[in-house]
C-alpha cells in the first residue's frame, strides 16, 4: 500500500530504480576526461591564461627495476641519483649540485587506491603560469649547502670582499709591491688569515717596524702604599666604625668623613686631603679639621686658595668653628684677590705681611663674636687657621703661607725633606714683682719689707686682659721645578716630625715621577703611625 491507502501497483517504483541504475547515462564515471589537470586546464583557459606547455613524461619503469634510494621516502619511483666521482683531497669540498623538483623533472607519484586520483599526474605544478612557483626542493631531497663565510681554506687564496668595512680577523687586500724586473710570479702572495693563526717562532727577533715602536716606561717606579708604618699597627681600625650624631634640624652641620680635591694651574699641580682621625672614627665624633679650595679670578690673573683650620679639642662645636674659620678667610681672600694677586708678581713681601694679617685677624675675630653670640666662651669656639696662596700666572713661582696655630709647611727638595715653618721668637716679659723675686735689700740700703698679702681694688684706667692669641706665621717662598710643597695640620705634622719611615715612604713617593693622582694621594696621605690619631688635612703642590 501507498502513504494514502492504496495497493501499490507493479510499475509504481520504476522511476527510483532508474535514477539510481548503474547504466543511466547522466551519473556515474564521465566519458570525457575529468582528472585534476583537465580541471586546471580549465580554469585557467577561464580566466583567459594560457597554459605553459607539459613537460614530457618519461616513460615508467616497473617498480622492480627501480634500486631503493636511502633519501626515498617509502612509495615513491622515481630514477635513481647518478653516482658521482669522489672530490680529489686536495680541492675544497664542491657544493652539492642542486636537482629539480620532482614536478620540474615530470615523475609522477604512486596513488594510493583510495586517494580518489587515479591514474592522473600531479596536479599541474609544474604547469603553473608563475614560473617563480615551484622553486623548493622535493621534501625527500637534502638541502644544498650553504657557502662557506669563513677565510678561505688555503692561506694563499687572497679574500675579496665587497666595498665597506672588513669583516673582524681579515686585512684588506694589499697587491705586493713590484719593480719592473720584477715578475708577476716571482711576487709571494699576501696571506689574509688572521694573524692569530700565523706561527710565529719562539727565538724570532722583532721586525724593524716594531722595534721601532715598542713603549718605554716614562715613570719610574714607585714602592706600593702601605697600610702603616712604624714598631707596629695602631690601636684602632683601619676604616671608619661609628657615624657621628645627627640632628634633624640641623643637617647642614654634617661633616663628610674624607673631603679629596685637587687641580692644576701654570707650573703647579695640587692636591688636598682632609681625613677623619682613627680616633673619631671609633668614637662616632665629627671631623673637626675643615677644608676649604677656591679659585677667585679667570686666567693668569685667578689666584688659587687653600685654606685648612682645626678646631679646638674637646669641645661639642669644634668642627663648626673649623668650617666657620674657612669661610670668613675664603670671603676675606676672594674680596681682595686682585691687589693680593698683583702683590704676589711683585713681591711685595711687607704689604703681603701686614695686609694678611689683617685678613687673619678680623677672621677669628667673627668667630670670637660668635662665640659670645651663643654665649660660650672664647676659647671653646676658636680654631686653628693655615693657609696656602698660588698665583696661576705660569711666569710666577712664589708662594705664599700665612696662618695662626699648630701645623707644618714642609719642602721636599732633591729628595730630602726641609721643615720651613717660620720660627716665631718667644716674646719674654720682664720679671714679676712679688715674693721672692727681688732680694730684701736695694742697691741704695733700703730695706723692703715684708708683704702682708693685703689686696688693693683694680684701677679703673687698666684694660680688661685679653685673651693670649696665637703667633701670626707668614712665608713666601720661590719653588723650584722639582719641588714639592707639603701644608698640613697637626694630625700630619707631628708623625711627619716624630716617625722616619713616614718621612722616608713619602720621599719614595713623592720624589720622582708624576704627581699621584686623586687616589693615590689619598693612600699616601693616611698611612697610619702608632700613637697617631688625630685628623689628618695636607695640601701638596708639585711644581713642573
Amino acid at each position: 500500500m501507498s502513504q494514502q491507502g492504496e495497493k501499490p501497483t507493479g510499475h509504481e517504483d520504476d522511476w527510483w530504480g532508474q535514477l539510481y541504475d548503474d547504466s543511466t547515462e547522466d551519473t556515474g564515471p564521465a566519458a570525457v576526461a575529468d582528472s585534476l589537470d583537465d580541471r586546471f586546464a580549465s580554469a585557467v583557459g577561464t580566466v583567459g591564461v594560457e597554459p605553459a606547455p607539459a613537460l614530457p613524461r618519461p616513460e615508467r619503469k616497473p617498480e622492480a627495476d627501480v634500486p631503493p634510494h636511502p633519501e626515498r621516502r617509502p612509495g615513491l619511483d622515481a630514477p635513481p641519483y647518478p653516482e658521482r666521482p669522489p672530490a680529489a683531497p686536495d680541492r675544497p669540498p664542491a657544493v652539492p649540485e642542486q636537482r629539480p623538483a620532482r614536478w620540474e623533472r615530470g615523475d609522477t607519484p604512486r596513488q594510493s587506491p583510495d586517494s580518489g586520483l587515479g591514474q592522473s599526474p600531479s596536479p599541474g605544478l609544474g604547469q603553473s603560469p608563475d614560473p617563480g612557483l615551484g622553486q623548493s626542493p622535493a621534501p625527500w631531497e637534502a638541502p644544498p649547502t650553504p657557502p662557506p663565510t669563513g677565510p678561505p681554506a688555503d692561506p694563499s687564496v687572497p679574500a675579496i670582499f665587497p666595498p665597506g668595512p672588513t669583516p673582524p680577523g681579515f686585512r684588506p687586500q694589499q697587491p705586493p709591491s713590484r719593480t719592473s724586473t720584477e715578475s708577476p710570479a716571482a711576487a709571494a702572495p699576501v696571506s689574509h688569515a688572521p694573524a692569530s693563526q700565523a706561527p710565529v717562532p719562539q727565538d724570532a727577533p722583532p721586525p724593524p717596524a716594531l722595534q721601532s715602536r715598542t713603549p718605554t716606561l716614562s715613570v719610574p717606579y714607585q714602592p706600593p702604599t702601605v697600610d702603616y708604618v712604624g714598631s707596629g699597627p695602631p690601636t684602632y681600625d683601619a676604616e671608619p666604625t661609628a657615624l657621628p650624631p645627627a640632628d634633624p634640624d640641623e643637617l647642614d652641620d654634617l661633616v663628610a668623613d674624607t673631603v679629596l680635591d685637587g687641580a692644576r694651574y701654570g707650573t703647579s699641580t695640587l692636591r688636598a686631603v682632609s681625613v677623619r682621625g682613627d680616633s673619631a672614627r671609633y668614637r662616632g665624633e665629627p671631623r673637626r679639621d675643615s677644608l676649604l679650595t677656591a679659585r677667585f679670578g679667570t686666567g693668569e690673573q685667578a689666584l688659587v686658595l687653600v685654606a685648612m683650620a682645626t678646631g679646638a679639642r674637646a669641645t661639642p662645636g669644634a668642627h663648626l668653628a673649623a668650617a666657620e674659620a674657612c669661610q670668613w678667610i675664603g670671603r676675606a681672600v676672594g674680596r681682595s684677590h686682585v691687589r693680593l694677586a698683583e702683590d704676589i708678581r711683585a713681591a711685595r713681601r711687607g704689604d703681603l705681611k701686614s695686609g694678611l694679617h689683617r685678613l687673619t685677624d678680623r677672621s677669628l675675630g667673627k668667630l670670637r663674636a660668635s662665640a659670645a653670640e651663643q654665649g660660650i666662651e672664647p676659647e671653646e669656639y676658636t680654631a686653628s687657621l693655615r693657609c696656602l696662596l698660588l698665583p696661576a700666572d705660569p711666569e710666577c713661582r712664589t708662594r705664599v703661607f700665612f696662618g695662626v696655630g699648630a701645623g707644618g709647611l714642609f719642602r721636599l727638595r732633591d729628595g730630602e725633606w726641609q721643615d720651613i715653618e717660620p720660627r716665631v721668637a718667644d716674646a719674654a716679659g720682664e720679671a714679676v714683682v712679688g715674693f721672692g723675686s727681688l732680694p730684701h735689700e736695694t742697691p741704695e740700703g733700703d730695706r723692703l719689707t715684708m708683704d702682708l698679702g693685703i689686696t688693693t681694688p683694680p684701677s679703673p684706667y687698666e684694660a680688661i686682659a685679653e685673651p693670649p692669641r696665637a703667633p701670626f706665621r707668614f712665608r713666601a717662598s720661590v719653588a723650584r721645578p722639582g719641588d714639592t710643597l707639603l701644608l698640613c695640620t697637626g694630625g700630619l705634622a707631628e708623625p711627619l716630625r716624630g716617625e722616619p719611615e713616614l718621612a722616608e715612604h713619602l720621599t719614595a713617593r713623592w720624589s720622582e715621577g708624576e704627581p699621584p693622582g686623586l687616589a693615590a694621594f689619598l693612600a699616601d696621605t693616611q698611612v697610619r703611625v702608632k700613637g697617631y690619631a688625630d685628623d689628618r688635612t695636607a695640601a701638596a703642590v708639585w711644581e713642573a
